[in-house]
């Protein structure tokens, strides 16, 4: 966890508000539990390679996907 935060420290300023935003509402969601399906793990995983590739998505991008699912 903390080499993940350590790495989120170095990435641009918008999308670490962005992460902070995910966090927070995780955060408010304590106590619940979710499972993601195989569709929803293979996006995840596909995220995580991406940051290990450093290839990084504007924050429009983000919140465009958010708008498009919903939240």
């Amino acid at each position: 966890m903390k080499e993940v935060i350590e790495r989120v420290l170095t990435w641009p300023r918008e999308r670490q508000e962005d992460a902070v935003q995910m966090l927070l509402a995780l955060e408010a969601r304590e106590g619940e539990l979710y499972h993601p399906d195989d569709d929803e793990w293979a996006a995840i995983e596909e995220g995580f390679a991406q940051a290990r590739r450093r290839e990084a998505v504007s924050a429009d991008e983000v919140a465009a996907l958010f708008k498009q699912r919903g939240s």
